[in-house]
């Protein structure tokens, strides 16, 4: 699907690429593993399918994969409100809590495809945990991820995935609508999406478009980091389409309908906290009344919400 061209892009976008992503995966055990190193590899030959076996076996073999074996005291604790609120159980909460040993999955790659980073940490990590029965977490959601989860996120012999098996959506209630912001981006590189004063009887479809949105701006930005090179920034329009194509890739699914809409982003640096990221508003393209309500029953139809 192409984004809008021309005279329609209005302003550009600069969004800088950072040098190397990281990713980290926690395995919360009650004992201690002999050789973690060992473990991984053997877990991942039986339980990984070629082509992304080689792939993380290639990760576990280099210093771009660690696996940091200690104590649960010597870790800073999970924080279990959060993962409370992002799906874990009583009973995963309670093994995580009661865990002897953590074992960190970290990895770091350059942005781009594949994310080997994520890729091979959650598959390193999901191996052990399968073959320990011990609960893994993905550290930057943070989340508890059951089995089926993890295994079906990674990617088939296609090399696809759902960017929703890597992505959240929370939204939160505020005096004027709800406040959304996407957790998820950042794991490749992007700035996370945001929007404000949300009505309440659009949560559903404006999560949906944001899902479609995010699936497009991440094909946008991945299609400018080519394989082999690394600039220090991606010029992206701020204007972009989103259709139900997008949204339906974001689900792993196919639409033939291309229905469109446009909206503007807006690149939010100033007034964060120390440390914070920067952030990509989302906005109607053209402002006016009821202008989320106008893209949400443009994109999806009246009467669906």
């Amino acid at each position: 699907m192409d984004s809008v061209s021309g005279d329609e892009l209005g302003e550009i976008l600069t969004l800088p690429v950072p040098e190397t992503l990281h990713a980290t995966y926690a395995v919360a055990l009650s004992a201690d593993p002999a050789d973690p190193r060992e473990l991984a590899r053997t877990q991942v030959t039986l339980r990984v399918a070629p082509p992304l076996r080689d792939l993380v076996l290639g990760m576990l073999d280099s210093p771009m994969l660690t696996l940091d074996l200690r104590p649960a005291g010597e870790f800073p604790p999970l924080p279990a409100d959060l993962l409370s609120l992002y799906g874990a159980s009583p009973e995963r909460l309670a093994d995580v809590g009661s865990a002897s040993y953590v074992l960190a999955v970290r990895a770091a790659y350059r942005p781009g495809r594949p994310p080997a980073h994520e890729w091979a940490t959650r598959a390193v990590a999901g191996s052990i945990g399968a073959a320990l029965s011990a609960p893994v977490i993905d550290v930057f959601t943070p989340q508890v991820l059951a089995q089926e989860h993890l295994w079906r996120s990674l990617p088939g012999a296609d090399g696809d995935t759902r960017l929703t098996d890597w992505m959240l959506l929370p939204h939160t209630a505020g005096t004027h609508g709800f406040w959304f912001t996407t957790k998820g981006l950042a794991r490749f590189g992007l700035p996370e999406l945001q929007t404000d004063h949300v009505p309440p009887g659009l949560v559903e479809p404006w999560g949906r478009l944001l899902n479609g949105l995010a699936r497009r701006l991440l094909d946008l930005w991945l299609d400018e980091l080519h394989a082999g090179q690394q600039p220090l920034h991606v010029e992206l329009p701020e204007l972009i389409s989103v259709g139900l194509q997008d949204v339906a890739a974001a689900h792993g699914v196919e639409e033939p309908m291309r229905r469109e809409v446009t909206v503007r982003l807006r690149l939010d640096e100033e007034g964060l906290d120390e440390g914070a990221e920067p952030l990509l508003t989302v906005l109607a393209a053209d402002d006016g009344p009821d202008r989320l309500e106008s893209l949400c029953a443009a994109l999806f139809g009246t009467g669906v919400f």
